[in-house]
């Protein structure tokens, strides 16, 4: 692709005219799909190199991401999640408090939301935070080589959380009583995942990760042609822990070795992963990983609700932490603060892990 974002060979195609027409209209991927297309606008199409690595999409023989109980004996979990932190950097959870009728509400709102006529969602369609909420097509869609099939809406929950009467009212009771049960199955992981490395289990909450809060609903609509397109490109998160509350449909796909591996929904689970700035701190002892969700090829929507547990303290400076670094594994990783960190990720775009290795000190040694 050439930088004016016109596609090379087909110099009368304005990409980025288009890409400006789509995001003015406001309408979103949901919709093109009202509309009735019955192809998707170019915008969308991915390059032959990723449409080539969706097929075939998993191994047949590959090992499926652990699914966690946390009702067992705390040091056994706390075994079993330091494992698939440093293996896998994703797996499931179950048993893990919070009832099955708020999973589903939480779905629910966040659908209806999506499913409004577009002039209910078009007073929220913003590219800033500014008020804590913004709906949007593609967070990376000006920096992207491709559009994905999806629509999102953002909440931040913290350290200072939007304004509730700024929250759609559609969603806005769900989405609090969601940000309360966050912080406390936040708090609880983030105290496994200290121990894990051996640290003490308030280590990380001491260090502010469970106040940076971000809500991510996204709404991955039917999509007429699949196999040109993604749901999500692949990418691994920024931040510390991820926390993901997926539907029935599936689609997102785990990098594990040189295979895809499908996160199949497990029902009433959730999904937990490292995030690079986890990986740097623990300096490699955990793996964030790169994930994607592929386009939708159901009839019905799918519906993934994350929120994102990053420092809140912006202007700290971090890097590996000291208690992880020795002269048998000294620090593999260069100090940053998390502003800057932050900044890098959001003008790079989605494209797997240049962000982390970006801050990757040099070895003397190959």
């Amino acid at each position: 692709m050439a930088a004016n974002g016109t596609l090379i060979g087909h110099e009368g195609y304005d990409r980025a005219g288009d890409v400006k027409q789509f995001d003015d209209s406001k309408i979103g991927v949901k919709g093109l799909v009202d509309s009735g297309l019955s192809s998707i606008p170019r915008i969308f199409i991915h390059p032959p190199e990723t449409l080539q690595q969706l097929n075939p999409t998993t191994r047949p023989d590959a090992e499926p991401i652990p699914t966690i109980d946390l009702s067992g004996h705390r040091a056994a979990v706390v075994d079993q999640v330091s494992g698939a932190c440093r293996k896998f950097g994703f797996f499931q959870i179950t048993n893990h408090g919070v009832p099955s009728v708020v999973l589903d509400r939480t779905i629910a709102a966040v659908k209806a939301f999506h499913e409004q006529p577009v002039e209910a969602k078009a007073p929220f369609y913003r590219r800033e935070m500014g008020h804590g909420v913004s709906y949007l097509s593609n967070v990376d869609l000006y920096t992207s080589k491709a559009a994905s099939w999806r629509d999102t809406i953002q909440v931040r929950l913290g350290p200072v959380p939007a304004d509730g009467d700024d929250v759609p009212e559609i969603c806005r009771e769900e989405i609090a009583a969601w940000n309360k049960e966050i912080q406390r199955l936040g708090e609880e992981m983030l105290g496994m995942v200290s121990e894990g490395l051996g640290l003490p289990a308030g280590k990380l909450k001491e260090m502010t990760c469970l106040e940076g809060r971000v809500m991510a609903g996204h709404y991955y609509p039917p999509c007429p042609q699949p196999d040109l397109t993604v749901g999500l490109t692949s990418h691994s998160d920024p931040g510390v822990l991820t926390v993901v509350l997926q539907d029935h449909i599936g689609g997102l796909q785990v990098k594990h070795g040189d295979a895809w591996v499908d996160v199949k929904p497990v029902p009433g689970a959730l999904v937990i992963n490292v995030g690079d700035l986890l990986q740097i701190m623990s300096n490699e002892e955990y793996k964030s990983v790169d994930h994607r969700v592929l386009a939708n090829p159901s009839d019905e929507p799918r519906v993934s609700i994350a929120v994102f547990l990053n420092p809140s303290n912006r202007e700290g400076v971090f890097g590996p932490l000291p208690e992880l670094v020795s002269p048998e594994k000294p620090a593999l990783y260069k100090e940053f603060t998390f502003s800057e960190f932050m900044m890098r990720f959001f003008t790079k775009g989605l494209d797997g892990k240049t962000l982390v290795n970006y801050y990757k000190l040099c070895s003397e040694v190959d």
